[in-house]
């Protein structure tokens, strides 16, 4: 099994077993994975700052890494929903079902944004 599909389902795994404390999710276990973080880097260089996104304050689309949210207060589960289902009205469409590894690949999207603003 690929060192990438093992780390998604211990993530999932991890995210059944803190469930009851409330606001866990995969992204938590995907911080705490160096080789997660890495793969989540290389989901947002090679597919979200080749569309719009940018690491730099640089683009008309919004900077992911300052902690403004225009949708939501920046929670895990609310990154998720808009890289899964994209935001209405806007140009940002959604990748569920678009990334390789699904929704796994979008919580290391979101560990990587996240931990990448260690300052929300």
């Amino acid at each position: 099994m690929p060192s990438n599909r093992i780390s998604g389902l211990v993530a999932l795994a991890t995210t059944l077993l803190l469930g009851a404390c409330g606001s866990s999710t995969p992204a938590d276990a995907f911080r705490a994975d160096a080789e997660a973080l890495k793969r989540g880097k290389a989901l947002f260089v090679g597919t979200c700052a080749g569309y719009c996104h940018s690491p730099a304050v640089e683009r008309a689309a919004p900077y992911l890494f300052d902690c403004t949210w225009r949708k939501g207060n920046g929670t895990d589960q609310e990154i998720f929903d808009a890289i899964a289902d994209g935001v209405p009205n806007t140009a940002m469409l959604g990748f569920r079902g678009k990334l390789p590894e699904g929704d796994a690949d979008i919580w290391r999207l979101v560990a990587y944004i996240k931990d990448s603003s260690p300052e929300c």
